[in-house]
């Protein structure tokens, strides 16, 4: 066996392991929100892309459906947990939860609200977790297709889904974080298949 074949061998393990890894810790992070898998998943689909941005261009046959595999429940799963820890981050805690996955924002209303009064609330983008999984399919899918303009029409259909709900600032900033992090999380697992079948 020749260096060439050697490093291509080697190089795909990584690849292959790094990317199953991050789909374990992906999926747990999904199940059980904690930052520690989370936070190992990134780290190993980091080495993954890595390992993909330098493997030979020589593609085991086996390799590339089970990267592509993989990348995708990297990409479907992790970005969940992705989404909520940038948005515990940059907001922490500061919008209570509706009962169907949404947030509750005050009903705008142009008379005060009368003092020791809670103002109503209504509940704003609901059905995220669902969105957020149909969202990161498609966008991770479009990438390993090797259609990138793809993400211009899942960024239109969800902000033209979403338009009637962002009125409330509280909404607008969870939607533009969430969708942000879920993209970011999801075009990097599709960004390490893409490299290593290039």
């Amino acid at each position: 066996m020749n260096v060439v074949a050697a490093m291509s061998v080697v190089g795909w393990v990584v690849i292959v392991g790094a990317l199953a890894a991050a789909a374990v810790l992906s999926v747990l992070a999904y199940l059980r929100p904690r930052p520690t898998p989370l936070w190992s998943a990134a780290g190993s689909l980091g080495l993954a892309i890595v390992a993909a941005s330098t493997v030979p261009d020589d593609v085991p046959a086996v390799a590339a459906p089970l990267a592509g595999l993989l990348g995708m429940v990297v990409a479907v799963f992790g970005g969940s947990p992705a989404a909520a820890t940038a948005l515990q981050l940059a907001m922490g805690s500061s919008t209570p939860p509706g009962a169907h996955g949404g947030i509750l924002v005050p009903v705008r209303s142009d008379e005060p609200a009368a003092p020791g009064v809670v103002p109503a609330r209504r509940e704003v983008l609901r059905g995220g977790l669902t969105i957020g999984v149909l969202e990161r399919l498609a966008a991770a899918g479009t990438i390993i297709a090797g259609f990138p303009e793809g993400l211009a029409i899942v960024v239109a259909v969800k902000g033209v889904g979403r338009f009637t709900e962002l009125d409330a600032p509280e909404a607008r900033e969870r939607f533009i974080i969430g969708t942000f992090a879920s993209l970011i999380w999801a075009c990097a697992a599709a960004l390490a298949v893409h490299l290593a079948v290039r």
